[in-house]
């Protein structure tokens, strides 16, 4: 999920953003639009049930909405209304484990609806600071987020891995051969041929695998933390790809990579074979949406990578 912005309204009980009832049903059809219709009569109930008063507009991001909240006691915090699925399910999960060290507290949950109350951050995030300077602090971040084990439950990166590599080498090849550039569907075999030979040992630490710089959010009590966690349980070479293909820059790939892999201590010929796999899955949901070309800026990043 990218950052929360304001967006034109629909006005009702709270004010919904169009752009966000457009990407839910664009992406979960009747699914999202009955998340979108039930929004109202949820907000009011959790501002109620949770003794919580507005104080702000509504924000959005691809999945959420945020309202800007006091708690009974005074404190600043956000109420997050999101669609309950696989990836948000964990959210809580994570944030729990963390308890609020490098990333977002999490105050309290609903597990019916997957519906949040975390503490308010800052409107402010890694986009406006400088590159190098940006990937340090997400490199660092990560170093303390996946110090911790996975709880037990989450999503495996062994399961992802393993369907990933039937769709390339099993009966789904299709996806792949489905490419019109040559070159493209020998790339992601290479992609594929990394991530075998890492595909065994998994891992088990929690990952966040989707802390792009929009996902971090100047604190009070620190500089930064993370948001919108979307956890599995795995390898932390697979959480380097956002920062190489955020605010891309070809020349920047390799000092990016080996920036993150010296910040958390990781073996690179392993996070290497890791990342690919990353673009390999990017890819495969590329191919899957409908697209006949891959994005550039991974194809890019996984040939630098390969050249190495």
């Amino acid at each position: 999920m990218g950052r929360f912005t304001h967006g034109r309204r629909i006005v009702g009980v709270i004010d919904i953003p169009v752009e966000l009832a457009e990407t839910q049903s664009r992406f979960l059809g009747e699914a999202g639009r009955a998340f979108i219709a039930a929004l109202p009569g949820r907000a009011a109930d959790f501002l109620e049930r949770w003794e919580l008063r507005r104080t702000g507009p509504s924000m959005y991001g691809m999945c959420a909405l945020v309202l800007p909240v006091e708690c009974a006691d005074g404190t600043a915090a956000v109420l997050k209304l999101q669609h309950l699925d696989d990836e948000s399910a964990g959210e809580p999960v994570a944030l729990r484990a963390w308890d609020g060290d490098g990333a977002v507290r999490l105050l309290r949950y609903d597990g019916t609806t997957g519906t949040l109350l975390l503490e308010r951050l800052r409107a402010r995030d890694l986009s406006g600071v400088p590159s190098r300077e940006a990937v340090r602090i997400l490199a660092e971040l990560l170093a303390r987020l996946t110090s911790a084990r996975a709880p037990a439950g989450l999503r495996s990166l062994g399961d992802i891995a393993a369907r990933m590599l039937r769709e390339v080498a099993g009966p789904e090849k299709a996806l792949v051969d489905s490419l019109a550039d040559e070159d493209e569907r020998r790339l992601l075999r290479d992609c594929a041929a990394a991530l075998r030979e890492v595909a065994a040992e998994p891992g088990d630490r929690l990952l966040h695998w989707d802390l792009h710089y929009e996902n971090v959010l100047a604190g009070d009590r620190e500089p930064w933390l993370a948001i919108d966690p979307k956890p599995l349980a795995g390898d932390p070479g697979f959480e380097l790809l956002p920062a190489l293909d955020n605010r891309f820059d070809a020349s920047e790939t390799l000092w990016r990579f080996d920036l993150m892999t010296e910040v958390l201590g990781l073996d690179r010929e392993r996070a290497r074979a890791w990342t690919l796999g990353r673009v390999l899955q990017n890819s495969l949901w590329h191919i899957k949406d409908g697209e006949w070309e891959l994005d550039p800026d991974q194809v890019s990043i996984a040939r630098s990578l390969l050249a190495r």
